[in-house]
């Protein structure tokens, strides 16, 4: 078995909704079904014995070890505690060749499942030994690495639970919600309107004191200090115990309480100075320790902490009993689950002599051994949640802390004996203000009722039934699909809207191309939804993009198909059929939301049927209204767009609206077949967004397809009376809508220029001049600049195979270039004449053709 080309699908594809990794699995001929290896399944299962039931996509297709790959793979994530539960094989036309995919929650541990999936399977066939154990803590150790910890993780929760989409922007915690104009955005349990004065506020503890001291909330005494002695000091002038820590600390980090020797002073100096040049002493606080968690003007949480500690048996050293409680599988060395692990460290054997114990001390039977003064949860720390428990005044204290000192989301500490009476009346206080408060005590509290404090957040961050949306549309088919892209976008910015916009030219917001080359894919979709200036999305979506990485959004509000036609890189991964190609350009009709759109090519029956897999509604546009599916689904008062004589009309039930396709410059008065077509896939995507009739009309007629708007579509010129064509039409149905619509216009004699694309099968390569050859009196052939893995000549021997049998050409020449080939044509026209360039290189053609054109 040989596992290749292992690619992770990010969003939606072709086999699910699921995030996944694909991999191409190669097999032998015996290990196309274990039945040929008869003791390879029981090693499988002696070696993983959770591996569940090993079945075959379709009943009628053996069992092999690609199969058992794919089932591997998945239950060592979901052994591993990640929650999945999809996944597929498939056998390729290939003998032996198998797609494999897995879902997966996280890419880095869905690819190291594959891995030693692979090495388990391989294992068992050697009758080889594989450690189970090994694997499962690698997956487990990984999967804590890289995944949301908990503060972040439940507030990604509350937005995806509430339907707003939510993207990981790196690998910590910097989380972006929503798409464009509408996103915002997170780090851990901070928001992009976090104060960044609030948090440096927060961070200097004397600063923070005094001004909360100046809105009449309680605070203990206390000074910074300069050093250990003037610490002790300090100690001194205060008066009892006193807590020694960092002035701008977090996370309870170096700080030490409930002091009151030299001794402990001097070392508590020290480990604050450890994380802090600056260190304040302060007065000890008796009572419980609370974090009350403030989300934008409420208190929503409330909890006590307490210090790590051990309670005594009798029997076990101290150590051991820490390591019994570490051994709690809620508690980690991180962040990443609800508790943190007790740690051994100086503070720990400082408290423990303290209390007249070492680590190797035996306690008596239910004595409480106190490993911390501070009660952190990022030291060991427990939580029991008190939200209901808390007076009114405390709460106000705490909201009126953070607004003082400026944040929408903070921690407060406080210090008193209950939480049931005013700060005021029990001589507590609040001794720290945190920006960037875990919520793991309020989320999972070690005891009491964990507080939906995600929740909480996205509700403040976001207004009752907002999901950060911005409209999207997605296109697919063979032809059509850019200008369709450029159209829709035109009509979306004459209401008002920036719309950003991808294609195979570049990447576009408000116009501005901001990324060149093909960007058909879900990369640079993704940079769409990432632009804050961008209030609506028109996505070209191709085949490759879905193929190689799913889609860059969950769902979109309109999903269009123009058409499905041959030679679209059929026989490229593993897309052999054009049935094969429409269940792949089906994937935004299945990801249509279920208040959205698909607006389906009713004159293409593959098409069509792709309306039994949208979620929403459907809309129908074809030329010709007649069609038993146009005229089925106009009988049902459905939405349908068609012509009818010189005007484009949408119907819906008993309205009707008509726009005369003399309005439509795109259309040339309607002689333009195929971007008549394009015109009703725009026209239906904008109705379908809610445009007003005015707006669609209105850039129905301003949209202007020149070489600067829509680029190698249909881009028409006037050279010394002749007339050019440029056009990146580059397969047979392409290039069959060219020659119809060249057909309407009058010509004494026509010539084309034409190369062929080298990753197209041979036979599409010979059906385009074969086409041509028919319909052309003259016909000049170039070779690209970048052949696509073909032997130089071979696409010109393959295009003059095509001219074997043509009707019409007299005249056909090879050149070498595809710029001296254009020169070659143009020096040969004539006024009257009509010459079709196809181009290759668009932008630089058509600069190439401007310079002719000015030079006269």
């Amino acid at each position: 078995m040989e596992v290749s080309r292992i690619r992770a699908l990010r969003g939606p594809n072709l086999w699910s909704r699921h995030t996944s990794v694909e991999a191409i699995v190669t097999c032998t001929e015996a290990e196309r079904a274990i039945d040929n290896l008869p003791d390879f399944e029981p090693r499988l299962r002696a070696r993983f014995p959770e591996i569940g039931f090993l079945q075959p996509t379709s009943h009628a297709e053996a069992i092999s070890i690609a199969h058992a790959l794919e089932f591997a793979a998945l239950g060592l994530q979901a052994q591993a505690g990640c929650p999945v539960t999809f996944s597929r094989t498939t056998a390729t036309l290939e003998p032996g060749v198998y797609q494999v995919v897995v879902e997966y929650s996280e890419e880095a541990v869905g690819r190291l499942a594959f891995e030693l999936a692979e090495a388990l399977c391989l294992a068992a066939a050697a009758n080889a030994p594989f450690d189970l154990d090994s694997a499962l803590a690698r997956l487990r150790e990984l999967d804590e690495d890289v995944r949301l910890g908990p503060s972040t993780g439940s507030i990604v929760q509350a937005a995806v639970a509430r339907g707003i989409p939510a993207r990981r922007l790196t690998s910590g915690s910097l989380v972006q919600f929503g798409w464009g104009s509408r996103q915002r955005r997170i780090q851990a349990a901070e928001t992009d309107r976090s104060s960044a004065i609030g948090e440096a506020i927060a961070q200097d503890k004397e600063l923070t004191k005094k001004l909360l001291n100046a809105a009449g909330v309680p605070v203990p005494n206390g000074r910074p200090v300069a050093d250990a002695e003037d610490a002790w000091k300090a100690a001194c002038e205060i008066g009892g115990a006193v807590v020694v820590k960092p002035r701008d600390g977090r996370q309870g980090k170096g700080v030490a309480v409930n002091l009151a020797t030299r001794e402990q002073v001097l070392a508590g100096y020290a480990a604050a100075a450890e994380v802090s040049a600056e260190v304040m002493v302060e007065r000890y606080m008796t009572g419980h320790d609370y974090r009350m968690l403030v989300i934008g003007d409420h208190l929503v949480a409330a909890a006590r902490r307490d210090p790590p500690l051990v309670i005594g048996d009798g029997t076990h050293t101290v150590r051991q009993l820490v390591d019994q409680v570490n051994s709690d599988p809620r508690r980690s060395h991180g962040h990443a689950t609800s508790l943190t692990k007790i740690r051994f460290d100086d503070i720990a054997l400082a408290r423990l002599a303290e209390q007249g114990y070492t680590a190797a001390s035996v306690p008596p039977k239910g004595a409480r051994v106190m490993l911390r003064n501070n009660a952190n949860l990022s030291t060991g720390g427990t939580a029991t949640d008190v939200t209901d428990d808390v007076h009114p005044e405390m709460a106000a204290s705490a909201v009126a802390a953070a607004q003082m000192i400026g944040l929408d989301l903070c921690g407060i500490d406080i210090v008193c004996d209950s939480v049931l009476k005013p700060l005021q009346e029990q001589g507590g206080g609040i001794v720290e203000v945190n920006a960037a408060p875990g919520l793991r005590m309020h989320l999972n509290p070690s005891y009491g009722k964990g507080r939906e404090v995600g929740k909480a957040i996205v509700d403040m961050m976001f207004a009752g039934g907002d999901d950060a949306r911005i409209p999207i549309v997605a296109v697919a088919g063979t032809n059509g699909k850019t200008t369709t892209v450029r159209l829709t976008a035109h009509l979306l910015a004459a209401a008002g809207n920036r719309v950003g916009m991808t294609n195979s030219d570049g990447v576009y917001v408000e116009r501005q191309r901001i990324d060149t080359g093909d960007c058909s894919g879900p990369r640079s979709a993704r940079n769409i939804l990432l632009h804050p200036d961008v209030d609506a999305a028109v996505f070209e979506t191709a085949r490759g993009g879905i193929l190689r990485e799913g889609l860059a959004f969950d769902r979109c509000n309109v999903a269009v198909v123009t058409n499905i036609g041959m030679g679209d890189h059929l026989g490229l991964s593993y897309i052999s059929t054009v049935e094969d190609l429409a269940v792949v350009k089906r994937v935004i009709v299945e990801n249509v939301a279920a208040a959205g759109v698909a607006v389906l090519n009713a004159a293409d029956p593959i098409v069509v049927r792709m309306a039994d897999a949208c979620p929403g509604a459907v809309t129908f546009f074809a030329r010709d209204r007649y069609l038993p599916v146009m005229a089925t689904h106009r009988a049902q008062g459905k939405r349908v767009v068609f012509v009818d004589g010189d005007a484009i009309v949408a119907t819906e039930g008993t309205q009707e609206h008509r726009i005369a396709l003399a309005e439509i410059p795109l259309t040339r008065n309607g002689s333009i077949g195929f971007q008549v077509e394009n015109a009703m896939a725009a026209t239906a995507a904008a109705w379908a967004l809610g445009l007003e009739w005015a707006v669609i009309r209105r850039g129905l007629a301003t949209f202007v397809n020149d070489a600067q708007t829509a680029p190698g579509r249909f881009n028409v010129f006037t050279y010394r009376g002749a007339t050019l064509i440029a056009d990146y039409g580059h397969n047979p149905d392409a290039i069959l809508a060219l020659v119809g619509a060249i057909e309407n216009i009058p010509a004494q004699r026509r010539s084309v220029v034409i190369s062929g694309a080298g990753d197209r099968r041979d036979d599409d390569i010979r059906q385009q001049t074969e086409i041509l050859g028919d319909a052309f009196d003259e016909l000049i052939l170039y070779q690209d600049q970048c052949q696509r893995g073909r032997a130089d000549g071979e696409v010109l021997a393959l295009l003059r195979q095509g001219l074997a049998n043509a009707k019409r050409a007299t005249t056909v020449e090879e050149i070498r270039g595809e710029f001296p080939a254009i020169d070659t044509a143009l020096a040969r026209l004539k006024a009257g004449d009509l010459c079709l360039i196809l181009v290759d290189q668009v932008d630089e053609a058509l600069a190439h053709i401007a310079k002719r054109i000015a030079e006269g």
